[in-house]
Order: C-alpha cells, then sequence, then structure tokens
C-alpha cells in the first residue's frame, strides 16, 4: 500500500471546527483540502481550497468530493450509506462504510462492543414506546435514554431517576429522544470519565495517544486534561482497549473511545467516534504530535507521529453563552484579559453567529502539572 504524499488532494465529509483543524494540519503538509458541507459558509471554509455545499445523503455530491481527492475522511459520523459506497468508488474513504455503519447505531455500537467482548455496561436497545418501559424497569430505573442515531452534546438524550418513573415520564424521555430507536443505559457509580484516542494506518501501523480526564456539564464536554488523573496500570488498561478496538476494526484513521471509570475501578466503554475528538484538542500542546496532524498522517498511510507525552495540557469548552449576556445580545469576550494567564492560547472558528450550547472555540493551557494546567485554563474563562 502506497502512501499518499503532500500536494496531493484530500476530502473531508464535514466542515465545521474538527474538519477546519484537519485542514490547516493537512495544508501545513502541502495537502489540498476539499470539504462537503450543508453550510457553504462553514468553519472549514476560511482555510480549505473548495467547499461542496451538499447534505450528508447527497450521494451524487459525494461522488464529486471523491472524484477531485486522493483520500476521502470524515469528521461526522452522520454520512449515509449511500454517500460512503459513491465516494469509495472513486477514491480510498478512511475510515471505511462497514465501522461507520456499527458506529451510527447507538445501538448497533453496543451489541457489537458486548459480542467482541469488549466492557460495557447493562443497556437495552429498544425500538417503541412499550419496550423503553420495559427497559427502565429492568434496568431499576436510573438510566439513561440516548436516539440510536444523531444526537451529541446532550441532544436526543434523556435522564431518568428511580423516584421519577411513571408511565408520564417514560412518554416524556421517548418524545425527548425524538420517538425513535434508543439505547438505554444503567447508570453506572461513576468515579470519573476519561478518553483514549487511537490512530491506525492502512498499513497496520497504530499509536495510541495518552488517556485524556474529562469532565462534562449537561452532557457537553467543559474541560478536558491530557494526562488523565488517574493510576498508570488503568492508563495502560484504557489504551489496551483502544488498540484492540482499533485492530478489530482494522481502522484505517483516528479512534476517539469514551469511557467510564467506576468507583471500584473498572473500565466501562461508553461510546466511539471514528475521527478528531473534543477531549483531544488539546493533544497538539500535550503531545509531541497533535491528533489533527494524526489523522492526516493515518489516512494517507504516512508514518504515525510519535504521541509521547511533552508536557500536560488542557482545554475549556468556549460555548455561545460567552458571546451573549443574559438577554441574549451578543458582547465581545474579553480575550485579552484571557490571554494573560501564562500558558494560554486562544483558538475559535469563526463560527459566524454564537448560539447557546454551541462550541464557538476553545482556550488550551500548558502547565508543570495536569492540575496547574487546568487551574490556568479556567482561570483564562473566567477572565472572558
Amino acid at each position: 500500500m502506497s502512501a499518499i504524499l503532500p500536494g496531493k488532494t484530500v476530502g473531508i465529509f464535514g466542515g465545521g471546527q474538527l474538519g477546519r483543524m484537519m485542514a490547516m494540519a493537512a495544508r501545513s503538509f502541502g495537502y489540498k483540502i476539499h470539504v462537503l458541507d450543508p453550510d457553504p459558509a462553514c468553519p472549514a471554509a476560511y482555510v480549505v481550497d473548495k467547499v461542496i455545499e451538499a447534505s450528508w445523503r447527497d450521494d451524487w455530491e459525494a461522488g464529486n468530493l471523491a472524484r477531485g481527492c486522493d483520500v476521502v475522511t470524515l469528521e461526522i459520523e452522520q454520512i449515509s450509506p449511500e454517500s460512503m459506497a459513491m465516494a469509495s468508488r472513486f477514491a480510498p474513504v478512511r475510515p471505511g462504510a462497514q465501522m461507520l455503519a456499527i458506529i451510527q447505531d447507538k445501538v448497533e455500537q453496543k451489541t457489537w462492543l458486548q459480542k467482541m467482548g469488549f466492557p460495557v455496561g447493562p443497556f437495552r436497545g429498544v425500538r417503541s414506546l412499550e419496550e423503553l418501559s420495559s427497559a427502565v424497569m429492568e434496568l431499576g430505573g436510573d438510566c439513561f435514554i440516548k436516539a440510536a442515531r444523531g444526537g451529541y452534546d446532550g441532544r436526543g438524550q434523556a435522564r431518568m431517576y428511580p423516584e421519577e418513573v411513571s408511565d408520564g415520564s417514560i412518554r416524556d424521555a421517548w418524545l425527548a429522544v425524538g420517538e425513535t430507536d434508543c439505547v438505554v443505559e444503567k447508570a453506572v457509580d461513576l468515579e470519573q470519565e476519561i478518553s483514549v484516542m487511537v490512530s491506525r494506518s492502512p498499513s497496520g501501523e497504530v499509536k495510541v495517544f495518552p488517556a485524556a480526564g474529562n469532565v462534562h456539564e449537561n452532557q457537553i464536554l467543559v474541560w478536558s486534561v491530557i494526562p488523565a488523573p488517574i493510576p498508570h496500570e488503568l492508563d495502560r488498561q484504557a489504551r489496551q482497549i483502544g488498540e484492540a478496538l482499533a485492530d478489530t476494526f482494522q481502522l484505517e484513521g483516528l479512534l476517539a473511545v469514551e469511557m467510564f471509570v467506576t468507583k471500584d475501578g473498572k473500565l466501562l466503554i461508553n461510546e466511539l467516534a471514528p475521527r478528531p475528538h473534543n477531549s483531544y484538542h488539546q493533544s497538539e500542546r500535550a503531545c509531541v504530535t497533535g491528533q489533527f496532524e494524526q489523522a492526516i498522517r493515518a489516512v494517507c498511510d504516512l508514518p504515525l507521529g510519535d504521541v509521547s507525552l511533552v508536557q500536560p495540557a488542557a482545554i475549556v469548552n468556549l460555548l455561545g453563552e460567552v458571546w451573549l449576556d443574559e438577554q441574549g445580545n451578543e458582547r465581545q469576550p474579553r480575550f485579552d484579559a484571557a490571554l494573560a494567564v501564562p500558558g494560554v492560547r486562544l483558538h475559535l472558528y469563526e463560527k459566524l453567529k454564537p448560539r447557546r450550547g454551541r462550541k464557538m472555540g476553545h482556550l488550551s493551557a500548558v502547565g508543570a502539572t495536569g492540575d496547574e494546567a487546568i487551574a490556568r485554563v479556567r482561570e483564562a474563562k473566567s477572565r472572558l
């Protein structure tokens, strides 16, 4: 298998912030970049050579994207099977359609993980209100309900507590996830949340980044740090799971593995994402090679970069609220004040309109320890 060398063209399904940062990494290598996105003014539009305005289900335009590229990758999972199939007629698509089909459907994903022997918590796949009611009861009423397809950053999800279980609350949860197929997951006795990022090239080379420690609010990542504040043995186990997943999938590209650390020290897989991940934005500062450069290396079958830890680093997400006052009027954040904190950098995605809950950018910081990096980046955010 021959490498796709700099000077060639890389296509990306999706021009959001992940596609933008992948494109910036690819441009530093000398690649040309084409993206397909429903929004012609997507964040990647300002740094790529060509934007094809089309939906994730437009197989004709997916084919047009691939016709002009030497390899195609993705920054979002919602690409239709027909679009993936059409694109693969004209260029390698990495990661591939078979892996994406498993990950796109959370019921299929959990079932596959369980079948393959990977650690997951108790769950039920349901396809009707009646099945949802039965699953909630079987799992003790303390559970998360997630739409099988789509939904991220807390969308398409509902939380159920034992004391709230009733026909009405279950019906409300069914409505909240869109009255569609969903996975019901029993809440675990959680110590913390972590993730690992694994990269694998078509030639079979594998590299696994150090684990990241993550804190969420309302199912949206608030901040993340590398290395995760976990024992060395647990980090080793998490990285082994990531490597085993990459080999089982025959991954070509990146795979983020979100995990729970339980109170009794066990690891359970939460979700998979076959792309760069929010919890590894700080990898460009923490590791020899960042996730976006590694994504390009992997899909182009270049030698993978060293992912050894250089220094602890943390990020904090900047949501639309930073730009809005209590009445919803736009205001200018005090980026100058934030950047006065030692070790802090600003990363904005050039999204034109702030909305509450919308990821507009992030701050990153380095420190002598993970705790110092977290303290710096949170202090910087507080100054905005």
